[in-house]
């Protein structure tokens, strides 16, 4: 293994286990080497699972145009869900689990079948899906004060940290472009979006997903929850808050900071 990648997941690896947030990873690669950050990645996923966790499917992050040209890239990125990082909805997150929160709300998907190849287009993510749900995602920062550029979040499991998931419903003919979002935390409301605003379509975003794990040799699988990314701003959270989600045509999800 290269030195540096080692060293880098090593960083990371080691704020996740003492709750104390390591410097950006990003100085161990060249300027902007997607390869090495999904490297780093995947030593600290492969170690994870060898450690007893269990992959219970794939996150998308950066899908908002907005968020793409802050960080000066054009292409979301991914990393893995563990069935250990699942809260029920309307459960409760203990203090301290994690380094520096943040909750957005998504589309989730179920899918009731594999996807292998590429080329896969909205149209065959539609007849792959079984179920769609409504989620929050707490999304989290190994590296301290957020001062991540693209390789940094990439490197980082692309920052995720827990999720929440809502009833599912079956996706029949429901157009994901035009589901509308509203997110409150303590009774306010402080997110607001479109499915639209997800890549343009929780689909497409979805697709790119598949096409991307299939190229890699790893496809999403029958089974596999997909978060296909934040529908608006994401909201920081302190112990107390409480967040709740409706997406229209979805249903709702909650959870409280302990």
């Amino acid at each position: 293994m290269n030195a540096d990648i080692a060293k880098a997941a090593n960083a990371l690896a080691e704020a996740a286990r003492t709750g104390i947030a390591c410097p950006p990873v990003r100085s161990l690669f060249a300027d902007g080497d997607v390869t090495a950050a999904y490297a780093v990645q995947r030593v600290n996923v492969t170690a994870a699972v060898a450690g007893g966790r269990r992959i219970t499917g794939r996150k998308i992050g950066l899908t908002n145009p907005a968020v793409q040209r802050q960080l000066g890239v054009d292409q979301p990125d991914f990393g893995a869900l563990f069935a250990d990082a699942e809260v029920g909805d309307r459960g409760v997150i203990a203090p301290g689990r994690l380094l520096q929160p943040k909750v957005e709300a998504e589309v989730a998907l179920i899918l009731d079948r594999d996807l292998p190849g590429t080329g896969h287009r909205p149209e065959d993510i539609r007849r792959a899906v079984r179920y769609v749900l409504p989620a929050l995602e707490i999304v989290d920062s190994r590296i301290a004060g957020w001062d991540i550029s693209f390789v940094d979040t990439v490197a980082d499991n692309a920052s995720a940290g827990l999720y929440v998931l809502g009833t599912p419903v079956l996706l029949g003919d429901l157009d994901l472009r035009a589901v509308a979002m509203s997110m409150s935390r303590n009774g306010q409301e402080v997110s607001t979006g479109l499915g639209a605003n997800c890549l343009g379509d929780p689909l497409l975003a979805a697709a790119w997903l598949a096409n991307t794990l299939a190229a890699l040799g790893d496809p999403v699988r029958a089974g596999d929850v997909v978060l296909t990314g934040a529908l608006g701003p994401v909201v920081n959270a302190v112990p107390g808050d409480q967040f709740t989600a409706e997406i229209s045509g979805i249903g709702g999800v909650s959870v409280h900071f302990g």
